[in-house]
């Protein structure tokens, strides 16, 4: 075949290129910008760095493939920063990489890799993707420790049908060895765990610079609503948030509500940070429908483990029942079957206990 990889300068992309390779693939490197600075740079700090776009046409040039960058900085903006701003002014808490796959990354890469008469889309995700008689299933990667399966759970058939992910079997020390082995430069490169377009490593810096308006002072309360503390913007504060608030207490405090609309953050102890469920909107299934059976597990971050929950719903708007977990609105919920990802979409709200 003839494909097309998405290479972001890190050591999984560079591998999941030289695999493609070794399966005797006509293989095509791209890099997509999506953020840059007042003229024109790429960021050097983060993930997407003009050292990463150095580094994904070097690793071209080493393994002798054609390499191209393509400038989606217009869509990025539009689909991705510009939400990102408005999800923390209202008091959610979003996950722009989730965006940025969901609305600009993958439509972008399978638009552009059809127009060059590519078969299919290479990335260096660890996740795995089987061909069923039923259709296409999305799985967790090998490395239950590196599992990137909960940040590709848009997809659905159509796009499963041209996605390939080659080391999704293999460990990240399997990765790395493989790497090593074909002389790489990125064998031994950190992986990124910073936002592309946050480039001091704090995002309340970016939105005090692109977002002014989340500087708005307010009050720190208790459950009770006692004036505990003030702080100088209800954006830089994230549910579940422990370290920085900037007040005194006898045991632990953790943000367990952002009320934009008073600029009120409210504080309590870590059970009440425990929810009953969830209404998730935006929800897609990967096989096209829903599951037929209300018991899934659910994971509303990208870290957290996966809990038994009870699923009720239609069409793109879900409730998710559980027990023992905080959630944010604004970030995902993942729906699974043991490690197959089943589907997921967006917190809207979360369902207090009591």
């Amino acid at each position: 075949m003839k494909v097309l990889v998405a290479m972001s300068g890190g050591v999984d992309s560079s591998v999941a290129a030289a695999l493609m390779l070794e399966a005797g693939h006509e293989v095509i490197g791209v890099t997509l910008k999506q953020w840059e600075g007042p003229d024109g740079e790429m960021p050097t700090a983060g993930c997407c760095t003009v050292a990463d776009a150095e580094d994904a046409r070097r690793v071209s040039a080493q393994l002798d493939i054609p390499y191209y960058m393509l400038d989606y900085t217009d869509e990025f903006r539009t689909k991705v920063i510009d939400r990102f701003g408005a999800d923390y002014l209202a008091g959610r808490t979003p996950n722009p990489c989730i965006e940025c796959n969901r609305r600009v990354r993958f439509s972008a890469l399978l638009e552009r890799s059809a127009a060059l008469g590519c078969e299919a889309l290479v990335t260096g995700h660890h996740a795995r993707v089987r061909r069923q008689p039923e259709g296409y299933r999305l799985f967790a990667g090998h490395d239950t420790g590196k599992d990137q399966s909960y940040v590709l759970h848009m997809l659905g058939q159509a796009e499963l049908a041209r996605v390939l992910l080659p080391i999704g079997e293999l460990t990240k020390d399997e990765v790395r060895a493989k790497a090593g082995s074909l002389g790489l430069r990125t064998a031994s490169k950190p992986d990124s765990q910073d936002i592309c377009f946050v480039t001091s490593g704090d995002y309340r810096d970016f939105l005090r610079e692109h977002f002014p308006e989340s500087t708005r002072p307010g009050d720190i309360v208790d459950s009770e609503g006692a004036v505990v503390g003030s702080h100088e913007g209800s954006s830089g504060f994230t549910i579940g948030q422990r370290r920085g608030l900037g007040i005194s207490a006898t045991e632990p405090r953790y943000v367990v509500d952002i009320q934009p609309a008073t600029a009120t953050i409210v504080v309590g102890t870590r059970d009440q940070l425990a929810v009953a469920g969830v209404k998730v909107a935006e929800v897609s299934w990967v096989s096209g429908e829903a599951p037929t059976q209300p018991a899934v597990d659910i994971k509303v971050r990208y870290r957290s483990r996966p809990v038994a929950a009870l699923i009720e719903g239609e069409r793109a708007d879900w409730t998710a029942w559980f027990e023992g977990e905080s959630a944010a609105p604004g970030q995902a919920a993942v729906f699974y079957d043991d490690d197959e990802v089943l589907g997921g979409g967006t917190i809207t709200e979360v369902i207090r206990n009591g």
